[in-house]
């Protein structure tokens, strides 16, 4: 590596974090938060077996898990414009991240709330809980404990996913990158160095996944 290169990847580097601090963590945070919520209720919706609900939640898992989410990203900021709808490019990622995690995050949860015995329910009616009370104090603690793997996996794809954000002018890591090789041209080292980045982004939210699957299991054995 030439003297040139290193001066490009240590000038550069706080300018690629900085994006990632400011904008790429609040993106996966309020996107991924959302998601979840997003798919508490339609994993709701799918166990209480509520005919309309029920098929219109399938039928929004299968269009969104059906389709690639940079689809989905162009249709929103490219495509809505057209018939008058014009949003903001961070608002667009958040609102389009959030509903393509739910959908997936909708079965991981789904799955773990049928996980749960049904004895469970039954239990919670004969102390004098409401259903609802059932679910919310009993069902679904054990059952974010049972998706609480998979869903740390699905944050940390997520960091990596918000790299499409750039395809609708979100100024995260991967679109400050792309402009600063634009003025040096040096692609190999800079988008090393960026998918370094991201490496240390997953590896601590990798870390901190661990721990609170740690503190889960824990919990579950008391």
């Amino acid at each position: 590596m030439s003297d040139r290169v290193i001066k490009i990847l240590i000038e550069s580097f706080p300018r690629i974090l900085l994006p990632g601090l400011k904008m790429t963590v609040p993106l996966t945070a309020l996107a991924f938060t959302l998601g979840v919520i997003i798919a508490v209720w339609v994993a709701l919706i799918q166990y209480a077996r509520v005919p309309v609900l029920r098929e219109a939640a399938r039928f929004y898992i299968w269009v969104i898990r059906g389709t690639p989410l940079l689809v989905q990203l162009f249709v929103v900021f490219y495509g809505l414009p057209s018939i008058g709808i014009i949003t903001k490019p961070f608002p667009t990622a958040v609102a389009v991240f959030a509903i393509n995690e739910g959908a997936y995050a909708a079965e991981t949860i789904r799955a773990s709330i049928e996980a749960v015995p049904h004895g469970q329910l039954e239990a919670g009616y004969c102390v004098g809980m409401t259903r609802w009370q059932t679910v919310r104090r009993i069902i679904l603690p054990q059952a974010f404990r049972t998706a609480a793997p998979t869903l740390g996996n699905e944050l940390i794809s997520m960091v990596k996913d918000t790299s499409l954000a750039a395809n609708i002018t979100v100024m995260e890591m991967f679109m400050t990158t792309q402009r600063i090789n634009a003025v040096y041209y040096e692609p190999l080292a800079l988008y090393i160095e960026v998918g370094v980045i991201y490496l240390l982004f997953s590896t601590v939210l990798t870390g901190v996944q661990r721990l609170a699957e740690k503190r889960l299991s824990g919990y579950g054995r008391r």
